[in-house]
């Protein structure tokens, strides 16, 4: 019986050794897994967005870029507070084979889980795309390629090339009617195609049918009205006065006389420096020269406004056929019935402009 004892105390003692270090196994894994679980926590929730000053930072991936590139815009900013987490968890995420280009913003103490979602995800941002005051499609172009990826060649290409434009009537003369000045909000990775359609789109809905009524009444198409209002736009810039302008210019149109408007001078000799048109410059060769040709010009001589479309569409029915910049150079303009009017109010003009010196 001792024996038999004796053999089961150390059968239990084993068991017991056997338990505890079994016990002490599992607390170790339990406390790796944890310690695993914490780091892992740590390295996709915690903050790994630092931006400056707090403020949200805009983010721009271009078309094409891949891992590094995207590296390089947010370390050089300094942006990213752990790097190696970063890119661990983005490597397991797949990020790296699903890059987006687009405009993201980033907030301060965005985690590392929020900023991979939103990047592989591309959730971007929309940018707001505002133009006016626009002369020519080149310098469109310039001003839109600041505010989306597209440059501004491939701009004016897709606008000097599109058939669809041509079908409708359009061209290289015309075709700045089609862009109406305004904000839009465009994605920033936006190509040129995408944004000429847009805007193609946005013409369809300002030319609804009330619009097309109103210059149908007028007799001119959409795009005669785009080329008088930007004659009107560059006549003044006092919106009140639009309207009575476009009257006086609709008059002439209907008696069949020359508009006679200098802005199609200024744009004819494409020296917009010039504040005093000359008799000099009315001699100019060019189907825009409307001191020689009757009617309209070939096309807009700069990007009408909405203010200056909605002008001609509405404009003032008077008996007026002359106007003159007023003589306290206010920007106003004084209105006659009459040649003989009109040159007395020319004449003040005249004087005026010599009393500031202004020559030219």
């Amino acid at each position: 019986m001792s024996c038999f004892r004796g053999y089961h105390n150390e059968k239990v003692k084993k068991m017991k050794k056997i338990r505890r270090y079994i016990f002490l196994s599992l607390s170790v894994l339990v406390i790796l897994f944890v310690i695993c679980l914490f780091w892992l926590y740590k390295t996709v929730m915690n903050p790994i967005v630092r931006t400056p000053e707090g403020n949200t930072f805009s983010l721009f991936i271009k078309s094409g870029a891949d891992f590094n590139t995207v590296k390089d815009s947010l370390y050089s900013n300094n942006l990213i507070i752990d790097r190696n987490r970063f890119e661990w968890f983005a490597d397991k995420r797949e990020y790296p084979i699903y890059i987006k280009a687009g405009h993201y913003i980033l907030i301060d103490r965005m985690s590392n889980n929020q900023l991979i979602n939103m990047l592989r995800s591309g959730r971007q941002e929309p940018v707001k795309v505002i133009f006016n005051n626009i002369r020519n499609i080149e310098q469109l172009a310039a001003k839109v390629s600041e505010q989306i990826e597209a440059d501004s060649v491939s701009i004016v290409m897709a606008i000097r090339n599109n058939e669809m434009l041509k079908h409708e009537g359009f061209n290289q003369y015309n075709v700045p009617a089609v862009f109406l000045p305004n904000t839009y909000e465009f994605y920033w990775n936006t190509n040129a195609e995408e944004f000429l359609l847009r805007m193609k789109e946005e013409y369809k809905d300002f030319w609804n049918e009330s619009r097309c009524i109103k210059a149908k009444k007028l007799g001119l198409t959409p795009i005669e009205v785009s080329t008088l209002a930007s004659i009107v736009d560059r006549e003044t810039v006092k919106i009140s006065e639009m309207p009575k302008i476009a009257g006086v210019y609709l008059n002439r149109l209907k008696k069949k006389w020359p508009l006679q408007a200098d802005p199609t001078l200024i744009f004819a000799l494409g020296d917009y420096n010039i504040h005093r048109v000359l008799d000099i410059h009315k001699e100019i060769e060019s189907p825009y020269n409307t001191y020689k040709y009757a009617g309209l010009p070939p096309g807009p001589i700069c990007i009408p406004s909405i203010a200056a479309i909605d002008a001609v569409l509405n404009a003032e029915q008077h008996k007026y056929f002359y106007f003159c910049a007023k003589d306290d150079l206010s920007g106003f303009h004084v209105f006659a019935k009459n040649i003989n009017e009109h040159n007395i109010n020319a004449d003040k003009y005249r004087k005026a402009l010599n009393k500031n010196k202004i020559w030219k």
